[in-house]
């Protein structure tokens, strides 16, 4: 052919894409007499270019997935307001106990799946704390090796890790989900290896991450199963993508994990040939610091019971009506406002009696934050409990820092309700008395 033709060619040897252009060479006549070809290395281009198509996905699946982690979490929450009241009055030698103590598993499991949407949203959803990762990555080993008794659990530790910054909860839900993912390829059993370190990573490898070079915490998660093709290991981060039957995955779980990593500033890879096994390796910037490591929550599930009088906000009636029944049965005074308009009419004439507000962060017409302004303005000494299906990061956070007293994530049990309200109206006592004076 006589016409100028361009192709795209890999080179395996160099390990580089490039652009082939070819065009022909013709005599006085018009004849061809050959071709000139001319190679340009796009690697690097294609590379960008995958990141930003990859960027602009998770852009996308990000608001999709925030709008609907806050509605399923508010439905999650008429669920567990429920459970809790019917618990309260229910001993553990009840019949149903333990039936209703499943129902609250499976809220708690609802709840992760929307923690694991909310890793899509850009920035993350997380708070951030000097965390030990020797510590997470043993408690969650102990925790799935107890449920899979067909793997042998092999865990390795550097004595001294240095901390990262890091969400706790993220953490333990990016590990589960790579023990997971391993169990699923190894159906007939076989071997999970866990380990840390501590490693320098330079320039020429951050850069590729647009991530500075230094001290990074490794942690390695390799199983001996089915492996995978280089076609999957390009798609393994994709959001709902998945190589399991329909009813064993839903494609979050790595692309999730993909995401919590990104957002901690972190690098995730994964290495793996087929029949022999998986590799995911982790690396998260170290910290130098003297703040306390962040301890793992209670599991304690008493409650204390109070007197003072409430303010209950929610737009959803589901919510409003299974909450006031909640703080009732822990003993408190509850008024109830069903949106923005009538929570702000109920304050100012009552705000003398009331000692607390509990205010749903998202709202039709206005939401919390310009009520919480309003309340202010009112009653500068407000004290105000935020509540939300989003987590304490993004909007809830920048609320607090204007001086709201305290957030709780939906769904919450009784137990965490009453810890939030006592933590807000024990460590500001008022002097009024309960007429307000």
């Amino acid at each position: 052919t006589v016409e100028p033709q361009t192709r795209e060619i890999s080179d395996s040897t160099i390990g580089g894409t490039f652009l082939c252009s070819t065009y022909p060479i013709l005599d006085h006549d018009g004849k061809l007499r050959g071709y000139t070809h001319t190679l340009k290395n796009i690697t690097e281009s294609k590379r960008l270019r995958a990141q930003l198509l990859h960027a602009q996905k998770m852009k996308s699946i990000g608001t999709l997935a925030g709008g609907i982690a806050h509605d399923f979490n508010n439905l999650l929450m008429s669920i567990q307001g429920v459970i809790s009241l019917i618990l309260a009055d229910i001993g553990k030698t009840h019949p149903h106990y333990e039936w209703l103590k499943s129902i609250e598993d499976q809220v708690a499991s609802g709840a992760s799946l929307t923690r694991q949407l909310l890793g899509f949203v850009k920035g993350g959803e997380f708070d951030l704390k000097p965390t030990d990762m020797n510590e997470i990555a043993h408690k969650t080993a102990s925790l799935f090796g107890r449920t899979r008794r067909e793997l042998a659990v092999n865990e390795t530790y550097e004595p001294d890790l240095l901390p990262v910054l890091a969400d706790r909860g993220q953490m333990e839900q990016v590990l589960l989900n790579l023990y997971l993912n391993a169990w699923q390829a190894m159906p007939t059993g076989g071997e999970l290896y866990i380990e840390t370190s501590n490693v320098i990573l330079d320039e020429s490898y951050t850069r590729a991450y647009d991530l500075k070079p230094g001290d990074y915490v490794k942690l390695s998660v390799t199983d001996t199963g089915t492996g995978m093709e280089k076609t999957i290991q390009q798609r393994i981060f994709d959001p709902f993508f998945t190589t399991k039957e329909r009813g064993w995955g839903t494609g979050l779980g790595l692309a999730s994990t993909f995401n919590i990593i990104k957002n901690h500033n972190g690098i995730i890879n994964v290495y793996s040939q087929q029949g022999r096994g998986s590799t995911f390796n982790i690396y998260l910037p170290a910290v130098r610091t003297d703040i306390p490591l962040e301890e793992p929550e209670s599991s304690e599930q008493s409650f204390s019971k109070g007197s003072e009088t409430i303010l209950l906000v929610d737009d959803e009636q589901l919510i409003l009506d299974v909450g006031k029944e909640m703080l009732a049965a822990l003993g408190y005074e509850v008024m109830a406002a069903s949106g923005a308009a009538e929570a702000l009419e109920v304050f100012k004439t009552h705000h003398k009696d009331i000692d607390l507000v509990i205010l749903d962060m998202v709202m039709p017409t206005m939401g919390g934050e310009e009520v919480y302004a309003r309340m202010r303005e009112m009653h500068p000494e407000v004290r105000v409990l935020l509540s939300s299906g989003y987590s304490v990061n993004g909007k809830p956070g920048q609320i607090l820092e204007k001086g709201c007293d305290g957030f709780i994530q939906k769904p919450f049990t009784m137990a965490q309700l009453s810890r939030s309200i006592r933590n807000i109206l024990e460590k500001n006592p008022t002097n009024k008395s309960k007429n307000g004076f």
